[in-house]
């Protein structure tokens, strides 16, 4: 321990710390010198960031002279950094890291052509701070081991199966009277017959608007077009209709989004594409629950039955279901699996529904072998050794020896290959370059750069040019890296990118864990929900796109509505089903993340607010203040469903007692200024108190005072403060994209590189596209 440190504990704080019942639940007598206990490190980082942002010693305690906290401040920086990059240097920053199972399910997909979903045969991947790849969280156990085993075969029976069969996709078009009910005197839940066209109406019935005639014959992906027009719709807007997949059966209840449109008096084709599982279909209905909704008796409805109670609706005129393959053709499949080997008819081709092909007679042992390396190459990411690549020879040679099938030995090596752990984990082999050259850390070899940049930014392996440029060893000249990250996210690549990282960073992925209470958020639909989520995509996509200054991602003057959302959000003069972007008036109260329906969603639980939960988020995602766990002897806070209390006078409570009151000045001024908006992410003046009805409740007071003492009188004023920040909106930003980039929390050791990442982007208003390309060009990121 540096002398400087002993001197600060000593000096300035056992007197208020000397003991367990030390203020705050601190002992600094007992904090010891061990940097590699993980909670000994967590301390000494806390006792650092409070002594340099002067929370310690407190206002009410006598200060330190400038020259000692400086001298404490260095010391122990010096101490701390040293003592990580010394264990980097051992182990490296970023330990062993496994794939994810989306990583998993998209390394499959690329690596076979293939487009199965293959995630939801694996528990889901543990998240910390919200990720899902941070490598020390990561278990490897029996079960895990079975889970990966089993998405393997799936995947390989899936591509052995396409490759060898040679299928017509299924095709189907649907006149309006194919679509609705076969008998038209039957009450049920499919469309009617009206004058030409299937109609189904508005109504809260459940699975009204299946179309039987799409009932899909096998699991697949398809493409769904259909014409549609709107019946007695509202004046001023369309009839929004949702579009699902499901069996539509109250034995299987469950129904996966497609995706939603907003029907208009003129026909429309819309075309939607979803993987559809075998005995499923379609469902098409109104999904405005702003509507007037029908009533029908027993549970189904009959022809004519909606007409007379002037309910708006959906009419269909046509509809074409067709099978797809997004992940490749079947020669695609065919080339990743066998290479130049030739496929033939096998015997019995004949006899069978589908042409069944096999390895030729002729392929020899050589040529099975040099297809293995190639596919061990791509699978593992790099180029394999004779040594690395004998075992699944020896697979490859038994299996010829037992049976003396091709196809079978095949699949049994590909099968070891994808069981092994140099495909199961992100294998990073440090270069022979010095590493002095990158501040003292171990830099990556090229192979295991361009891993780490094509998971970073598309979630999936390597493809054709960064392995080329891997094998050429261009991968550390800045120039070409930045060319690749221009390439990777261009087109719809920086749509799937930022969908990935904000479902981490931003907790969007939680978006429909919970279901506002229709009662309290009558106006609240899964149009609305789906709608929020575009937004916030859209809205990021653009400021990457723009190298917008940091400050737009929590102030601006527009966002992306479609006439759905606008509605909700009481916006006017929004027409059209597509988001496009939209300049908000001077004053609005939307414009930037933290006005985002989809942002309020997730933070809150659907039926009330809290700010405390809000504040810590905020601090969070986008202050880059973690906030560390309550103490325990101090209780949580409910809310008071009478109304009898606000929140702030439970607050007050909290903000007394000693250990909360340094965490409460940071968690509550983003968390009442966010109270101005409801659990559904609607505007507010006033909170409402569920019960016998809805009635009006407490006035919301949003004002308070930032934790440095600057006042602000809601919302507005608070997104005006924080957005001033840019350097620490910056800073957070680079973290969260470093965190997600490289499977790790950001070390102490690493402060002083982010500071760089940060500085360097200082001339382009900390650009977020700017503050991208360092991030890929940062020592951290670059680094074991």
């Amino acid at each position: 321990m540096p002398g400087a440190a002993t001197e600060i504990l000593e000096n300035s704080c056992i007197d208020c710390h000397a003991d367990e019942s030390g203020e705050g639940g601190f002992d600094a007598s007992a904090l010891g010198a061990d940097l590699s206990d993980p909670k000994t490190l967590a301390t000494w980082q806390r006792v650092f960031d409070r002594v340099e942002k002067g929370e310690m010693p407190p206002e009410d305690a006598e200060s330190l002279e400038p020259k000692v906290r400086k001298r404490f401040l260095d010391a122990t920086s010096r101490w701390i950094t040293s003592t990580q990059l010394f264990e980097f240097s051992k182990l490296g920053r970023v330990q062993a890291r496994r794939l994810t199972t989306l990583q998993l399910e998209r390394t499959l997909h690329d690596l076979l052509s293939i487009d199965i979903p293959l995630a939801s045969l694996a528990p889901e991947d543990p998240r910390v701070d919200g990720f899902t790849n941070i490598a020390s969280a990561q278990a490897m156990s029996h079960f895990q081991i079975e889970s990966h085993l089993n998405i393997v075969d799936a995947a390989l029976d899936e591509a052995f199966d396409r490759a060898l069969e040679d299928e017509s996709p299924h095709v189907k078009s649907l006149t309006a009277k194919q679509i609705a009910r076969t008998n038209p005197k039957r009450r049920c839940r499919e469309p009617e017959m009206l004058d030409g066209k299937a109609v189904v109406w508005a109504s809260r019935l459940i699975f009204y608007g299946r179309i039987q005639s799409t009932t899909v014959p096998k699991d697949g992906w398809y493409r769904m077009t259909v014409t549609a027009s709107a019946m007695n719709k509202p004046e001023d807007h369309g009839v929004w209709c949702t579009v699902r997949t499901g069996f539509c059966t109250s034995g299987a209840p469950l129904m996966s989004w497609v995706g939603s449109f907003e029907a208009t008096d003129e026909p429309i084709e819309r075309t939607f594409e979803a993987w559809v599982p075998k005995g499923q279909m379609f469902e098409i209905r109104p999904g405005d629950l702003t509507l007037k909704q029908g009533r029908f008796a027993g549970g189904q409805v009959g022809a004519g039955e909606g007409t007379p109670q002037n309910l708006a609706g959906v009419a269909f005129h046509e509809m074409k279901i067709e099978e797809i393959h997004p992940g490749g053709d079947v020669s695609s499949v065919r080339n990743h699996l066998f290479g130049s080997l030739k496929l033939s008819k096998s015997g019995n081709a004949k006899n069978s529904k589908t042409k069944r092909l096999q390895l030729d007679k002729q392929v020899t042992q050589t040529e099975l072998r040099e297809q293995l390396n190639r596919f061990a190459h791509r699978a593992f990411r790099r180029p394999v050794s004779k040594a690395e690549l004998q075992p699944y020879i020896e697979i490859l040679s038994q299996m010829l020896e037992d049976n003396g099938d091709p196809l079978e030995a095949l699949r049994a090596s590909y099968r070891a290959i994808l069981c092994s752990a140099r495909f199961m984990y992100l294998i990073e082999p440090t270069s022979t370059e010095s590493a002095s050259n990158i501040s003292s850390r171990t830099p990556l070899d090229d192979f295991a750069i361009a891993s780490r940049l094509s998971y970073f930014l598309t979630g999936s392996m390597p493809d054709a040019e960064l392995f080329k440029l891997a094998r050429q060893q261009k991968l550390r000249d800045p120039e070409v890296l930045i060319s690749q990250v221009d390439r990777l996210i261009g087109g719809n690549g920086q749509r799937q990118f930022v969908a990935d990282f904000t479902s981490q960073w931003l907790d969007l992925i939680d978006i429909n864990f919970t279901e506002p209470d229709p009662k309290l958020y009558p106006r609240y639909d899964s149009v609305v929900e789906n709608a929020m989520l575009a937004e916030t995509h859209r809205y990021i996509e653009t400021l990457l796109s723009q190298n917008a200054s940091i400050d737009k991602l929590v102030r601006s003057d527009f966002t992306f509505l479609n006439s759905r959302l606008a509605r909700f959000y009481g916006i006017e003069g929004i027409e059209g089903d597509e988001l496009r972007l939209v300049k908000l008036d001077k004053g609005s109260s939307r414009g930037g993340l933290l006005s985002q329906g989809a942002i309020l969603k997730v933070t809150a639980n659907g039926t009330t607010t809290s700010p405390v939960l809000r504040g810590v988020w905020v601090c969070d995602r986008i202050l880059g203040e973690p906030i560390p766990p309550p103490p325990e002897s101090v209780p949580a806070i409910e809310p008071d469903i009478r109304g009898a209390k606000t929140i702030r006078d439970q607050l007050e409570l909290h903000r007394n007692h000693t250990e909360c009151a340094s965490c409460h000045s940071k968690i509550d001024p983003p968390g009442f200024a966010l109270e101005s908006f409801d659990a559904a992410g609607q505007w507010r003046d006033h909170y409402v108190i569920s019960g016998k009805g809805r009635r009006k409740g407490p006035k919301v007071d949003p004002s308070y005072q930032l934790a440095d003492g600057r006042p602000f009188d809601g919302f507005n004023q608070f997104r005006e403060l924080i957005a001033n920040e840019q350097k620490m909106l910056a800073r957070n930003f680079a973290e969260k994209l470093l965190v997600y980039g490289t499977g790790a929390p950001i070390a102490f050791a690493d402060r002083q590189i982010v500071e760089q990442i940060v500085d360097s982007t200082s001339d382009d208003h900390y650009g977020m596209r700017s503050l991208l390309d360092a991030v890929v060009l940062s020592p951290i990121f670059l680094s074991k």
